[in-house]
């Protein structure tokens, strides 16, 4: 996927930080010391109540940070 974006003309990194107790402020810190314009973050599949037992770190992502936050759902 990042070779694609490069050969579209789109400059783009992949970082996958290891996060403590909270997920966004993890996020939060990475934006700012990257200067990060979006984040991509990618879903799973989980069943309603799994989302509602376990809550939904990609939902508090989405409305928790500053930047936009494009989430791409698995496909098959």
């Amino acid at each position: 996927m990042l070779g694609a974006a490069r050969e579209a003309g789109v400059e783009a990194t992949v970082e996958q930080p290891l996060h403590g107790s909270d997920i966004v402020d993890t996020f939060e810190g990475l934006v700012a010391s990257t200067g990060a314009s979006m984040v991509v973050i990618g879903l799973r599949r989980r069943s309603p109540v799994g989302k509602l037992v376990l809550g939904s770190d990609a939902q508090r992502l989405l409305l928790g940070l500053d930047v936009p936050v494009l989430a791409v759902k698995p496909t098959a």
